[in-house]
């Protein structure tokens, strides 16, 4: 039997065609996602992400990893100089290339003329490098601050601290 005829010569075409066009018709109708289906799924994935980013917040954890790096470079300049005045019988001396006397008013650390140039004094015998803060110091103003007070305390702070939090380490 020949494509193009039945048996009774009515020509195959005209009476499949009809059917398959239903078919695809009621394929097409059920594929895919209707609007509301689609603006639905849209919706629950923004309120998923904004409740992600928020607890997060990844500004936060930023600047709490830059407070924690100002805690420690505090207490790494604070050792140097106890363990520089350690070997000097406890006493904070004048020698060498090390000229600057510790401050009795808060005073920046760093190798600019208003600063107090701790570089000669520590590295690298009690730091392998000066330490800066993580958002605004530079070898010229470490963002970190030294005093000694009459008892003879010494306190290293960092100003710029962020969150709020007030960094400063006294021995």
């Amino acid at each position: 039997m020949a494509l193009g005829r039945s048996m009774h010569g009515v020509a195959m075409h005209n009476s499949i065609v009809p059917v398959i066009f239903a078919l695809n018709l009621r394929m097409k109708q059920q594929k895919g996602f209707t609007l509301i289906e689609i603006l639905v799924v849209i919706g629950i994935i923004a309120v998923l992400a904004a409740v992600v980013i928020v607890a997060l917040n990844p500004a936060r954890q930023f600047a709490q990893a830059r407070n924690t790096q100002r805690w420690s470079n505090i207490n790494t300049l604070l050792n140097a100089v106890g363990q520089r005045m350690a070997d000097s019988r406890g006493l904070w001396t004048s020698s060498g290339d090390c000229t600057d006397t510790l401050p009795s008013s808060a005073t920046t650390i760093g190798s600019a003329s208003v600063n107090i140039d701790l570089a000669a004094c520590l590295v690298p015998t009690y730091v392998s490098t000066m330490v800066v803060d993580p958002s605004v110091g530079t070898e010229a103003s470490s963002g970190y601050s030294i005093v000694r007070n009459s008892s003879g305390r010494i306190t290293v702070s960092a100003p710029y601290s962020e969150l709020g939090e007030s960094i400063s380490v006294s021995r």
